[in-house]
């Protein structure tokens, strides 16, 4: 795997001065990294990154230069979808993690620390169709039981020590505010969510286990923020040894096809809903961090004003609960974010939703997640 001064090497004669098309902003350029400004508040800095094909949007780990803005900016990593079930999973006896130790060796390689995600993708969109067909015989419940207890005690026992956070479930609660039924819960109710937390805490004591969703602060999202609550409410009341949230924070233009506007934060109905949240002894942690600026006008500059305004806002906001102690963007450079494959915009234009530009320089979005890390409390 690359060490730091091989990744450093890759880039030798190449990145160099902000301005300069293609090329990475030297570290005497920018000044502290997005995640030495979180470090001087009891925080952490990091994001995701993928090992699909080169080429991919989720192929950004071939690129050296992006691995270079990584060692430069992140100080946490998480695997974009290297451990979901339909990559870590391919069948129900196998397991493969070629992909996600890659990630797993760079990260360590580089002095960076790693958040898991997922343990339990608990959607049957994106379970792989092996689950979804699985003849789970006379006694569904037990074989749904030990598969999941397999499959979470699998990935857990394997990065103990090494992953510090893990996702356990991810988007159970849908926009109406109801449980989502998939191939494991039909046979094991709730209960599913339950057993993944209790072998996961088995498993690895020491990591901190999150609940993670995608409610948003936007209009529209009131039913999932009231849906997840009530969930992390009877998690609670059953002793089930969750840690926090994880806010996955993808703010701005709606994530559908008929999506208008860009601003409809609802700020009142979700401060509400963190203080429910964290008034139940609950941490928060930004997990999947981007803006989406499907509906602003195609102009740069006033799409990266806007999309950067909005940040702040929201940042700040979320700052202000001393228990936000983890900020990680879902991609760092915009050809490699996921929006440019989804929801497109009517004008076909790329997308610019993350802090850096195709070629790799900063943009407004950088300068809003540094300044609202440098606003913030330091963390008790």
């Amino acid at each position: 795997m690359l060490t730091r001064r091989q990744t450093l090497a890759l880039g030798a004669g190449g990145l160099a001065a902000m301005g300069a098309p293609g090329l990475v902003m030297g570290r005497e350029d920018r000044g502290p990294s997005l995640h030495e400004l979180a470090q001087a508040k009891g925080m952490r800095f990091g994001s995701a990154i993928g090992v699909s094909p080169p080429g991919t949007v989720s192929g950004a780990f071939h690129d050296p230069q992006y691995r270079q803005l990584l060692i430069d900016e992140c100080g946490v990593l998480v695997h974009e979808n290297e451990l979901k079930w339909y990559v870590a999973r391919p069948d129900a006896e196998t397991f493969d993690f070629e992909r996600a130790d890659i990630i797993m060796d760079f990260a360590e390689e580089n002095g960076m620390e790693m958040r898991g995600h997922t343990l339990l993708w608990h959607h049957t969109n994106w379970f792989p169709d092996w689950i979804n067909n699985h003849d789970f015989g006379s006694r569904p419940a037990s074989e749904a039981e030990r598969m999941l207890t397999e499959h979470v005690r699998t990935l857990v026992e394997r990065y103990k020590g090494r992953i510090y956070s893990w996702d356990v479930v991810n988007e159970t609660i849908d926009e109406a505010g109801r449980f989502r039924e998939t191939a494991l819960s039909r046979h094991l109710g709730e209960e599913v969510i339950d057993l993944a937390f209790h072998v996961a805490k088995e498993t690895d004591p020491d990591a901190e286990l999150l609940y993670n969703d995608y409610m948003s602060w936007e209009a529209g999202y009131e039913r999932q923020q009231e849906g997840v609550l009530r969930l992390l409410e009877r998690l609670k009341a059953r002793g089930v040894p969750v840690d926090g949230l994880g806010v996955q924070s993808h703010i701005g233009s709606g994530n559908y096809d008929y999506s208008t506007g860009f601003d409809t934060a609802r700020e009142d109905t979700w401060r509400q809903f963190l203080d429910a949240v964290v008034a139940q002894d609950l941490s928060l942690s930004i997990t999947e961090f981007d803006v989406h600026d499907k509906n602003l006008p195609a102009d740069i500059e006033t799409r990266d004003r806007e999309v950067a305004e909005l940040a702040r806002r929201y940042l700040d906001l979320m700052f202000s609960y001393p228990q936000t102690k983890d900020i990680l963007v879902w991609g760092m450079a915009d050809q490699y974010s996921w929006y440019q494959e989804h929801w497109v915009r009517e004008d076909g234009v790329a997308k610019r939703p993350t802090p850096y530009d195709e070629n790799f320089q900063p943009k407004p979005l950088r300068q809003a997640i540094a300044d609202a890390l440098i606003a913030a409390e330091p963390r008790p």
